[in-house]
């Protein structure tokens, strides 16, 4: 395993972020590509270390979610396993150039959407509503992006269901973090079957994810969420613009994808 210490940083951080405001993974993602996986592996591999994080908080979420006035929970959990499902498999079967190339923009897309999404949110209830059935087509498209890579999905889905008029944010987060955790869930399932994710890296990072998900409960506990997602904000645009001039240099032999400072073999 290259950069073990890498690793685990990257999976302390992004477990505090979680536990913080989220966008863990703008951190455990590039930190895999930097110590040495391909962008599908660690994209794959990011996701089932940051599993436990999601389902510890489900559950401690779970008496919220009584209190979601939105379609059947039950309904949008079909829908999101359904969409993981479809997802993971889009990944897995999407060539590893493509997804090398699709990464800079998935990046820009959930940079935007954590930095602006409540924003957007807020502007388009002004002028749109919709009903409970598009809601529900909705959440299975935003589970086939949270299956398939998933910066920010969470934000998504929240800004979505609100556009349905839904404004009790404790049950708002309760459910989406179910959602996020079920996508996430069936994608890790479909992840280990395949034989898609690099396991002495994940379990470094998973560990660390747990451990860096209790400091960051602590630590939000102090801070503002203004800051914190000022600080994630930040680090997620520097990854996105490290990408993009990644991609602008000069192409490498097929089968080689160009990260920041290195050069990655696309079979690992």
């Amino acid at each position: 395993m290259n950069h073990p210490v890498l690793v685990f940083g990257a999976g302390l951080l992004a477990g505090a972020m979680n536990a913080a405001a989220g966008g863990g993974s703008f951190v455990t993602l590039p930190a895999l590509i930097f110590a040495g996986l391909s962008p599908v592996i660690a994209n794959t591999s990011s996701t089932v270390a940051l599993l436990p994080g999601a389902l510890t908080s489900s559950w401690i979420y779970r008496g919220e979610v009584k209190n979601f006035k939105g379609p059947p929970v039950q309904v949008l959990l079909a829908m999101s396993l359904l969409g993981g499902l479809i997802g993971a498999l889009l990944l897995l079967f999407t060539p590893s150039q493509t997804f090398d190339r699709l990464l800079p923009w998935l990046l820009l897309i959930g940079t935007v959407v954590f930095a602006f999404g409540k924003q957007a949110g807020a502007m388009l209830r002004k002028v749109i509503a919709i009903g409970p059935a598009t809601l529900v087509v909705a959440q299975l498209l935003l589970a086939v992006y949270g299956g398939y890579f998933g910066g920010a999905v969470g934000l998504m889905m929240m800004a979505v269901w609100q556009l349905l008029g839904i404004v009790n944010l404790k049950a708002l987060n309760a459910v989406k973090t179910q959602m996020v955790a079920a996508a996430n869930a069936i994608a890790v399932i479909c992840f280990i079957v395949a034989g898609k994710v690099a396991w002495p890296e994940t379990l470094l990072m998973l560990v660390a994810g747990v451990m860096g998900g209790y400091l960051g409960a602590r630590i939000a506990q102090r801070l503002s969420e203004r800051w914190l997602r000022a600080g994630i904000i930040t680090i997620s645009a520097a990854m996105t613009l490290a990408f993009f001039l990644a991609r602008s240099k000069p192409a490498r032999p097929t089968g080689q994808f160009q990260a920041p400072g290195t050069w990655l073999r696309a079979d690992r």
